[in-house]
C-alpha cells in the first residue's frame, strides 16, 4: 500500500543514520580496547553468579530510614504489573502468576492487591516499552497505591515477603527498587554508557522484579508527557528505563534489593528471596523433531572462509537440515545462491527470498520452523529445539530477541521486531501469512528483520520474545543477566573467540566442549 511503502522509505533513511552512529560507535569501542586491559570474559558460563553486581549495587536502606507508618502497608497499597505476551503460551504464564498472587492474599486474610495482565488491560503496540503507559499507570494508580510492582510472567511472588520488604522503604520518598544489573564493559547495547566506568550504573533485573513509588510514578509521568518524543530504538528497556528515571543525575538511581532475585542462589540466598526466577530450561514436551526444523544462514562469498567455517564446526553439524546462502556458488561448503545480490547492508532481498524458498520447495513444504541466521551467529540447535516444544506452529510466529523501533512515540506508534543477528525464528503459518500479503522488501538492502517485524505487526503475526536469545555477544551483557537459564544464541566474532564462546555457553556439560578447527 501506500502507506506502507511511505512509512518504509522513510524508516529506511532513520535507519541508515543509525546504523552509522553503530558503526562509528563500534570503531570507539575498539579504541577503548585498545588502551584498555583485555578481559577473558568467554571463560564465564552461564552459571556462574554476578559478582559484579554485588560489588557496585547501592546497599539495601534499613527499615529506620522508612515512614514508621510503613507497618500499616497492605496489598491493597501494591499494584502488581505483570510485564506479559500476548501469545498463549506466555498469556496463560501471566494468568496463572495473577491467580497466585490473588490466593496469597487470601491465606493471610488480607484484601487482594489489583494484579494486571499488562497486554490484556493496555493492547497498544508500544505498551510493553512501559514508557506510553506511564501517564495511564499514574493516573489510575498514582494517587491510591503506594508502590507499583512489575515482574514478568515467569517470575514467582512470595507475596507477604515481598510485603514486608517493602515496608523497610518509605514509599514518600521517589525510589526505585530492583535487582541490580551492571555492564562488564562499554556495550554497544548500551551506547556505550559509563565507557570509562561501566559498573558504574545499575539497571534492573526485570525477571527478579522491580517496583516504582508513587511519588516516582508521578513525577515521571507528568515528565513523559510534557515532553516530545521523536523516533527511537528500543533495545534494552531495562538499561533504557533506568537511564530516563537517572536522567543523567538528576533523577533517581535504581536501589539495589537483596531480596528480589533471578538466576542461581544458594540454599541461605534462596530462603532470603521475596521473588526468584527459574534456572531451569523451558520445557513443555519433548524437543521438536530435527526434521521439522530448516535452518538458513545468510552469508556472502567474502566471510566463506573465516565465518561459515565456524559455523560448519560448532552448530551447523546438528541441524539436520540447513543450508548456506550466499552471492556465490560454493561446492566445498556448499552454498547456494538467491538469485539476489549481496547488499552491504538489510539484506531483505536475500531474506525473502529464502522465506519464499521454505514456503514453496517441495522438500521443505513439510518443515514446521524455519531459522534464519547470520552466517555470525552462534547457536544451541538441541536447546532451541527443547524452546519451540512451548510454541505451535500452526500459530503466526516471529520468535527471537525482541527489539522495538518508533514505540516510544505513542501506545500505538512503531513495532516491535525480532533482531536478525541473534537468530529469528518463524513458524510455518507466519510465513504463509507474509507470503500471502501485499507486504515486503522496499528494496534488496532495507532491513530484513525489522521488515519482517513491521509486516507482522500489520498482519497480526505475534512477535514473540525470549531472553534466551542475544543479539550480541556474552562480554556485551550482565554475568547476572546470563546467569537465568542457558543461552540459545549469541551473535559477532568481534574482539572474541567465536569457539570459546560455543564451548562456554552453548554446548551442553555432557558433550564434547573440544569444538574448534
Amino acid at each position: 500500500s501506500l502507506w506502507f511503502r511511505s512509512a518504509a522509505d522513510k524508516m529506511a533513511a532513520e535507519v541508515k543514520l543509525h546504523r552509522t552512529v553503530l558503526q562509528l560507535s563500534t570503531l570507539f569501542l575498539g579504541l577503548l580496547a585498545a588502551v584498555s586491559e583485555p578481559t577473558d570474559s568467554d571463560q564465564t558460563g552461564p552459571v556462574i553468579a554476578d559478582d559484579i553486581t554485588r560489588q557496585h549495587a547501592p546497599e539495601q536502606k534499613t527499615g529506620n530510614e522508612g515512614d514508621i507508618g510503613n507497618s500499616k502497608l497492605g496489598l491493597q497499597d501494591i499494584v502488581f504489573i505483570i510485564q506479559s505476551q500476548r501469545y498463549s503460551y506466555h498469556a496463560d504464564k501471566a494468568h496463572q502468576l495473577r491467580t497466585n498472587i490473588i490466593q496469597q492474599a487470601q491465606e493471610i486474610q488480607q484484601e487482594p492487591p489489583t494484579v494486571i495482565v499488562l497486554h490484556e488491560e493496555w493492547s497498544g503496540r508500544g505498551a510493553w516499552t512501559i514508557f506510553p503507559l506511564l501517564p495511564k499507570i499514574s493516573q489510575a494508580f498514582g494517587q491510591t497505591a503506594a508502590w507499583v510492582f512489575f515482574c514478568e510472567d515467569d517470575t514467582a511472588v512470595k507475596v507477604p515477603a515481598l510485603l514486608d520488604v517493602l515496608r523497610n522503604y518509605d514509599a514518600r520518598k521517589e525510589l526505585f527498587l530492583g535487582h541490580a544489573l551492571v555492564d562488564q564493559e562499554a556495550t554497544i547495547i548500551h551506547h556505550f554508557a559509563f565507557h570509562q566506568n561501566p559498573g558504574s550504573f545499575s539497571y534492573p533485573d526485570f525477571s527478579a522484579g522491580w517496583a516504582l513509588s508513587a511519588p516516582l510514578l508521578n513525577r515521571l509521568a507528568q515528565r513523559w508527557s510534557e515532553e516530545s518524543h521523536q523516533s527511537e530504538f528500543t533495545i534494552d528497556l531495562k538499561h533504557e528505563l533506568a537511564m530516563y528515571i537517572w536522567d543523567k543525575g538528576n533523577g533517581v538511581r535504581l536501589t539495589n534489593v537483596p531480596q528480589f532475585c533471578a538466576g542461581p542462589q544458594d540454599n541461605k540466598g534462596t530462603s532470603d528471596c521475596v521473588t526468584t526466577f527459574p534456572t531451569n530450561f523451558p520445557k513443555c514436551g519433548d524437543p521438536v523433531a530435527d526434521d521439522a526444523v530448516f535452518f538458513a544462514v545468510k552469508t556472502c562469498e567474502k566471510y566463506h572462509t573465516d565465518r561459515v567455517t565456524v559455523v560448519l564446526n560448532t552448530w551447523g553439524k546438528q541441524a539436520r537440515h540447513i543450508t548456506y546462502y550466499s552471492d556465490t556458488e560454493s561446492s566445498t561448503i556448499p552454498t547456494v545462491t538467491t538469485g539476489v545480490p549481496n547488499t552491504e547492508r538489510g539484506h531483505c532481498g536475500k531474506t525473502y527470498s529464502i522465506i519464499r524458498q521454505f514456503h514453496s520447495k517441495d522438500n521443505l513444504k513439510n518443515m514446521d520452523w524455519l531459522v534464519i541466521a547470520d552466517d555470525d551467529t552462534l547457536l544451541s540447535v538441541p536447546r532451541l529445539l527443547q524452546l519451540l516444544s512451548c510454541y505451535d506452529p500452526s500459530e503466526p510466529i516471529f520468535l527471537g530477541e525482541r527489539y522495538g523501533y518508533g514505540l516510544t512515540r505513542g501506545e500505538d506508534t512503531g513495532y516491535a521486531y525480532i533482531t536478525g543477528g541473534g537468530g529469528m525464528v518463524l513458524s510455518r503459518a507466519a510465513v504463509t501469512k507474509l507470503l500471502t500479503s501485499s507486504c515486503g522488501c522496499p528494496a534488496n538492502d532495507s532491513p530484513d528483520d525489522m521488515i519482517l517485524g513491521m509486516c507482522s505487526e500489520m498482519l497480526g503475526v505475534h512477535v514473540v520474545h525470549s531472553q534466551l536469545f542475544h543479539q550480541a555477544r556474552p562480554a556485551d551483557y550482565s554475568k547476572g543477566y546470563l546467569s537465568h537459564q542457558p543461552p540459545v544464541s549469541f551473535h559477532k566474532h568481534w574482539n572474541n573467540d567465536p569457539f570459546k564462546v560455543y564451548n562456554n555457553w552453548l554446548v551442553e556439560k555432557s558433550e564434547n566442549k573440544h569444538t574448534e578447527l
